[in-house]
């Protein structure tokens, strides 16, 4: 089980791959007879050194999982907008959850504060959105989830290799084949980190010899601290900050794929909701998640970093705002955006743009980077406000 329904907010995360121990794989194989599949990975192990009686304790049972083929191709979580998916996630009980734990863990995160450089709130709003602060981790056999995916065709480059993470870490006796548990997508513990991130990043921070993330917080928090400064974290820097926009204002270079310095937004009207801005001399992108009538936000270099754990831009926005309430800000303020798209209305609105000549990715009915960006231009050409949010009179102009 998951803190959401449908797909996990990794699903469209691409992990970081870099393997210790594993083979090196110039072609990626998948598809045909499971079983055979299953024969040529345990060659390519026996053939990488491991050991025949390794490989085979570790492939021993391994089955083909359907409910994993059906969550990988189940999004409805990511058609929701900014206001109505953040109030889902975000409740008071788990923001008083998520300070107690800070409390509760303050040693870990001082050690963390101290190494990397990480605020502790953008360390627990991952561990509440992932796992619901461990309650939740997962039911999906790891082994045979990764091996599902390998096999099927969608995302093999992504999944291959983790198997061989995964089989390196049943090697080093911290890993059980038969009852490793977590996401459909192949990710484990805590805060929910694929085996090759684990292999890399993984760090034994109770001392016991073993890089648990299931059962230990601190292994898991520190873990996922290393795995953040080594995807380029900048220490003791902002994430995030709620803003106000003037009315009128050209909002033609909002969004995450524009930058400008903290100084030009000011320039421009761009004001701090309360206190001042949080960094001067950086570049920031000005988001606008449901439009210029809605809430409004910089986002600082470390920002961008988000990207690297998950691709989804209304769970990152989320994650970065939550880790800021834990910091103590403030709600935001939702504005009354324009009235949005449904979910047919978008895939209707991504085919026009398709025809239009726009790169918008999968009819999918997400409103993701690719679509943002062709709204923005399609908006530009017809004279509306440029904010990249779509709406019945775009649908309509189009």
């Amino acid at each position: 089980m998951r803190v959401l329904p449908s797909p996990n907010a990794v699903l469209h995360r691409i992990a970081l791959i870099t393997l210790l121990s594993a083979p090196s794989l110039a072609v990626a194989q998948c598809g045909g007879n499971f079983q055979n599949f299953v024969r040529g990975l345990k060659d390519e192990a026996v053939s990488a050194g491991y050991a025949i009686n390794t490989v085979n304790g570790f492939f021993n049972g391994v089955s083909q999982d359907q409910k994993v083929l059906r969550a990988d191709r189940s999004q409805g979580v990511f058609q929701k907008p900014f206001i109505e998916f953040s109030r889902r996630l975000i409740s008071q009980d788990r923001l008083n959850r998520g300070r107690r734990k800070g409390e509760e863990f303050d040693k870990i995160f001082e050690r963390i504060e101290t190494t990397y450089g990480i605020n502790r709130g953008v360390l627990l709003a991952f561990w509440a959105f992932e796992t619901d602060y461990g309650a939740f981790q997962g039911d999906f056999n790891t082994r045979n989830a990764l091996v599902t995916l390998a096999h099927d065709c969608r995302r093999p480059e992504l999944f291959r290799p983790q198997i061989f993470s995964a089989l390196e870490l049943y090697r080093k006796g911290d890993f059980d084949p038969e009852r490793t548990t977590g996401a459909w997508a192949g990710e484990i513990g805590m805060v929910q980190m694929l085996p090759g991130d684990i292999l890399e990043h993984g760090v034994d921070a109770d001392g016991d010899g073993h890089v648990t993330l299931k059962t230990s917080a601190a292994d898991a928090l520190m873990s996922a601290a290393r795995m953040l400064s080594h995807l380029g974290w900048r220490a003791n820097e902002p994430w995030l900050q709620e803003v106000e926009i003037p009315a009128g204002m050209d909002v033609s270079a909002s969004g995450p794929a524009y930058k400008k310095s903290v100084a030009e937004w000011s320039a421009m009207g761009v004001a701090p909701r309360s206190g001042g801005l949080a960094m001067t001399e950086a570049q920031a992108s000005l988001l606008l998640p449901q439009g210029h009538n809605g809430p409004a936000f910089l986002a600082y270099p470390n920002f961008d970093i988000y990207f690297e754990w998950n691709q989804s831009f209304t769970y990152v926005l989320t994650a970065a705002y939550f880790a800021t309430r834990l910091e103590g800000a403030q709600v935001y303020d939702a504005g009354n955006p324009d009235q949005g798209l449904s979910g047919d209305q978008m895939k209707e609105l991504q085919r026009r743009l398709q025809a239009r000549g726009h790169d918008v990715g999968d009819v999918d009915g997400i409103l993701g980077a690719n679509t943002r960006l062709a709204v923005q231009k399609e908006q530009l050409r017809l004279g509306m406000p440029a904010d990249a949010w779509p709406t019945p009179a775009l649908l309509n102009a189009l």
